[in-house]
């Protein structure tokens, strides 16, 4: 057995630099992202994958308390069949197990928690290329973007959870002297401690487009803050956090722990246990990435928790002028395709004057613009093996239904196509729509299209752009912006209609960053200033809620 103790002490130099560069918010990454023999080992790739393969057509090895029955519910958007069957969740049964662990997950203490959560991300990591294809045969990122967004960057942001854990939860000491001086006689004198009590059990509600990186913030958060959590995958995309969930109770088991601290409720698609756990009186610690609907809804009605979600919005960018506008037209192509758009980043709205923009080329107007993004797009995606590389797959039929209903009407820009993937056949990939559309349009580019849909609207000046985004954003949300300009007054309009609208805000890409890409330790993803998203991963808002300091206190008796 080693102790929490020993596990932290084994990663502290880690957890040390972790914290260090969440404070600097300079580059720094834990976990490399590239799939290379030179970096993960000669045997690493074909060892992932024949451990992935070994799990499908199987009942996964994982136990769950009150199971009943077992569930099957993943399609690999792929076309390869999956098969994998998981413990049927019992929702009071999760509850009550998880409650049950919280005194001696408690007197862990925060150091020896964050050990254990290093550890764990440890053994994510030492089965990257495993969890690479559990994303990819899931959520449809192509191989390339699961081992990057699924894996490393997973882990980062989840060491990121882990080190603003740490911070806030040993700011205040364990343990304090307190002596007060008396005229006359001894001071009087006290002994302090400090203890971190966490809210209670967590409920962490997975997604199916981003099952690692949007659920290893709040479960290693709450962890390290000393809550049990139950990890409530999306039906679609269990396998990546079944894998999560595993290697959780076998590091809390080899640390004398119980494995329940951490537990996996898997259900049938239309059972509702998110709904049934996210209200019960001892789950005190949601944390949500889905749709705007159901979002809406746990904010409303889960009442007696802290509630985390990130949710929908309206991704926007605003042309004005641009002195690199090939850069310009290239980055946002691959912004618009990367995972065919089915990012809460990608942007939907694109907002152009109706005079058009200044180039390094000359003046375009929207139209043109238009045919030149068109063109842009073309020319990123004309090679298939590049193209399904790019775009990954379509996750399921309502971003299909979307981008169907988007392709049938008015205004195309550029129309979706399909792609052959000649590794997997039985893939459904298609190329981004671009619609053309008047500011006067509101009903259909307020609406969020998740998906390869994207809308070049009109405006009558720069001025209406920043005003049609600030207002569509304070309304309906959004967890990116992006502006180009060449003049420093309009991007400095810019900035304060993105503090107004209470959003990031990236201003003129054209090289290798993109604004559906963050980097952890230094980017913040959300903002919990407009309705896309509660919370920010990560800052210390994202954490404080999830315990308290309780105090108590007692005379040292006097010297005789």
């Amino acid at each position: 057995m080693t102790s929490p103790a020993d596990l932290y002490a084994t990663h502290r130099e880690l957890l040390d630099r972790a914290i260090a560069a969440a404070a600097a918010r300079d580059y720094w990454s834990a976990f490399p992202e590239s799939p290379s023999k030179s970096v993960y080992g000669e045997d690493a790739a074909p060892a992932g994958e024949r451990a992935f393969t070994a799990l499908l057509g199987k009942q996964f090895p994982i136990d769950v308390p009150g199971a009943t029955g077992t569930v099957a519910t993943e399609q690999s958007p792929y076309g390869i069949e999956l098969g994998v069957s998981y413990p049927k969740a019992d929702p009071l049964a999760l509850v009550a197990a998880a409650r049950a662990t919280i005194p001696a997950w408690r007197a862990v203490g925060p150091e020896g928690r964050a050990g254990i959560a290093a550890e764990i991300l440890k053994r994510i990591n030492a089965r990257i290329f495993e969890m690479a294809h559990a994303v990819q045969h899931t959520s449809g990122q192509a191989f390339v973007m699961a081992f990057q967004a699924g894996g490393a960057h997973a882990q980062d942001r989840a060491l990121e959870a882990i080190a603003y854990a740490l911070a806030a939860t040993t700011r205040m000491p364990a343990r304090a002297s307190w002596s007060k001086p008396q005229r006359g006689g001894d001071p009087l004198a006290m002994t302090k401690t400090g203890t971190v009590v966490g809210r209670g059990v967590a409920l962490v509600i997975g997604c199916t487009t981003f099952p690692t990186w949007n659920s290893y913030p709040g479960l290693f958060a709450s962890l390290v803050t000393g809550n049990p959590v139950i990890v409530k995958p999306h039906p679609g995309a269990v396998l990546p956090l079944a894998i999560t969930v595993q290697i959780c109770r076998e590091v809390l088991a080899e640390a004398g722990l119980h494995p329940d601290v951490v537990t996996l409720a898997a259900e049938e698609p239309g059972d509702g246990i998110a709904a049934t756990l996210a209200t019960h009186p001892d789950v005190r610690i949601v944390d949500f990435t889905g749709s705007s609907s159901f979002g809406d809804w746990l904010e409303a009605n889960a009442r007696q928790a802290v509630v985390y979600t990130e949710k929908a919005g309206l991704n926007t960018v605003v042309l004005d002028s641009t002195d690199d506008y090939r850069g310009l037209l290239r980055n946002l192509a691959f912004s618009l395709s990367l995972y065919s758009g089915q990012m809460c980043t990608t942007p939907q709205n694109l907002l152009i004057p109706r005079d058009g923009i200044e180039t390094g080329d000359g003046r375009r107007t929207p139209e043109e613009f238009g045919a030149d993004l068109a063109a842009a797009l073309d020319k990123l995606l004309g090679d298939p093996k590049r193209a399904a590389g790019t775009l990954g797959a379509i996750v399921n039929d309502g971003v299909l239904d979307r981008l169907t209903e988007a392709a049938g009407s008015p205004g195309v820009v550029h129309a979706p196509a399909p792609v052959a993937d000649e590794q997997f056949p039985g893939a459904t990939i298609r190329t981004p729509v671009v619609l053309r559309l008047d500011a006067a349009d509101d009903k259909a580019y307020t609406r969020e299209w998740f998906g390869p849909v994207s809308f070049l609207i009109t405006t009558d000046s720069t001025e209406h752009s920043l005003r049609i985004f600030t207002e569509t954003v304070r309304a309906h949300g959004a967890l990116t912006a992006l502006v180009h300009s060449t003049s420093p007054s309009v991007l400095e309009q810019a900035r304060e209609a993105a503090l107004d609208a209470g959003v990031h805000l990236s201003e003129n890409l054209t090289g290798g960053v993109f604004v559906n890409q963050t980097a952890a330790f230094s980017d913040l993803h959300g903002t919990g200033a407009n309705p896309a998203a509660t919370a920010s991963l990560t800052d210390d808002y994202f954490v404080s809620g999830r315990f308290f300091t309780l105090q108590s206190r007692h005379h040292v008796p006097a010297s005789s």
